[in-house]
């Protein structure tokens, strides 16, 4: 039986087959001459307060549509207000309503890091990412296999971007140190379930070494759980439904900082 993931990965597939079939490689490729440069995330991932990635999302498989998002950019500009390190942009369709055109209209508004937030299984999805200006893009343990993983890697560092290499297990974060990655998130979701179960972070982050950037993902939704990650070893937190259903984001965002910082490691 297919997992959820398994599902979203084959209408990736059928989504990235049509854009290959009206952009080539090579004009992909062309387009990244003329792209934003690239801005690096890590020193502020790095620095001693908790840091926050905020993410632009309409909707998500487990919890449907979240919130209409007409303006992203506008939301983005309150992410930044706030204190966001990094802003994430969903641009997979079908079960989270995001689209190249939102992480577009980011880029030209915010100068904080941008994360394009999808489902990476081809170096095409790479090259078009960094054309439209991310600078970092999503490698998710699960989908790929050692082989997958290392050349979606390499070329994600080729490109002068950084990869957010994304565990769900002990042994995958295992393959994401072996791997070399820099940047590691450790997803509370359990994707065949879709359950959220925060205490995943702290039974994973410590086979993560001291060195690698921890990021504690999915179901922080407080500044209590901000708090609870930072204490187990997390230097960043990705949220997205707690913020984009949030009447005041920055706010939250700053409050979650705030907390988050107390507990927060060099």
């Amino acid at each position: 039986m297919s997992t959820v993931l398994d599902q979203i990965i084959a209408g990736v597939r059928d989504d990235l087959a049509d854009r290959q079939s009206q952009t080539p490689l090579d004009q992909v490729i062309a387009q990244i001459e003329t792209a934003p440069a690239v801005r690096d995330p890590m020193p502020a991932f790095r620095a001693p307060q908790l840091s926050i990635i905020c993410e632009v999302k309409r909707s998500s498989p487990s919890k449907g549509s979240l919130a209409e998002i007409s303006d992203p950019a506008e939301l983005a500009l309150a992410y930044a207000g706030g204190g966001a390190a990094a802003i994430s942009v969903l641009t997979e369709q079908r079960r989270f309503g995001g689209s190249l055109a939102d992480l577009d209209l980011v880029r030209w508004r915010v100068d904080q890091p941008i994360l394009r937030k999808d489902f990476t299984v081809e170096p095409y999805q790479i090259y078009e990412a960094r054309a439209h200006g991310a600078d970092l893009i999503l490698l998710i343990v699960a989908a790929l296999d050692d082989k997958q993983l290392s050349r979606l890697h390499q070329l994600t560092t080729e490109l002068g971007m950084t990869a957010l290499v994304e565990v769900h297990t002990p042994e995958e974060a295992r393959r994401a140190v072996a791997l070399g990655a820099e940047l590691i998130g450790v997803n509370n979701r359990n994707l065949k379930t879709l359950d959220v179960d925060l205490s995943m972070f702290e039974r994973i982050a410590g086979a993560i070494p001291d060195g690698v950037v921890k990021v504690a993902e999915s179901g922080i939704k407080s500044p209590a759980h901000a708090a609870r990650v930072s204490a187990a070893g997390a230097h960043a937190i990705l949220v997205g439904e707690a913020l984009v259903t949030d009447a005041h984001p920055g706010a939250a965002i700053a409050a979650m900082i705030a907390a988050g910082s107390i507990n927060s490691q060099e």
